[in-house]
């Protein structure tokens, strides 16, 4: 009982610094996130490619991304590029966040594009389509529908993880609970409202995820009534 009136007593007394900082999250990850589906679309056309240099490029990169922690990325990012330029505590862990969601983004995006029927690009060259827009007008529509589901759940553990960003010093969401738990020594009821903030916001992402796949389903059906 005591706990819960302390954890209540935090979350009113320490709201405006809260919801500031999960503000900040909120931006940190859409900037990652942007950045990680450019990045992803990239290396899954690389993929893709009947080019063995192309695709032997895209393999390299999604294995040494994702068989190394992202804190080591953030930190390389972070400490090991400011020699050349300071990203600062915002871009520093946007950009290993956009890395590497990318390499999982690209996986994503590459099944989705091998999904669809390759007789469907066929057809589109053998009306005279070139492959780039064949590619962007034919296959890339159909197959951004059908990654939504796993993209939404890349998307909501790109949220997750842009709490690694506190180790570089980013005000964001777990790095205010540190400071205030260490603040206060109200250690439990920081982290809980922390987690508190965290379960509002994958729930938030995951209504839109929701609705944004719903959208998809009905515009396809439309179009399939037509």
């Amino acid at each position: 009982m005591e706990f819960l009136q302390e954890l209540l007593h935090y979350l009113v007394k320490d709201a405006p610094i809260f919801a500031a900082a999960a503000w900040l999250t909120i931006k940190l990850t859409f900037a990652a996130l942007i950045l990680g589906v450019v990045i992803g679309l990239f290396f899954a056309l690389l993929k893709i490619s009947n080019k063995r240099i192309l695709s032997g490029i895209a393999n390299l990169y999604i294995t040494v991304i994702r068989g190394t922690p992202l804190i080591v990325q953030i930190f390389a990012i972070y400490f090991g590029l400011a020699r050349v330029y300071d990203f600062g505590p915002f871009w520093s862990p946007a950009i290993a966040l956009a890395i590497h969601n990318g390499a999982y983004i690209a996986e994503i995006f590459r099944g989705g594009i091998q999904s669809i029927d390759k007789g469907q690009m066929e057809a589109a060259r053998s009306l005279g389509m070139p492959y780039p827009l064949a590619m962007r007008r034919i296959i890339l529509p159909q197959a951004f529908k059908r990654v939504v589901p796993p993209l939404g759940n890349q998307f909501i553990i790109g949220l997750k993880d842009s709490s690694l960003a506190a180790f570089v010093t980013a005000p964001e969401l777990f790095a205010i609970s540190m400071r205030r738990a260490a603040a206060t020594l109200a250690d439990l009821e920081m982290y809980a409202i922390a987690g508190l903030y965290y379960l509002v916001m994958v729930i938030m992402f995951s209504f839109l995820v929701s609705k944004l796949e719903k959208k998809l389903n009905v515009d396809e059906a439309n179009d399939g009534s037509v």
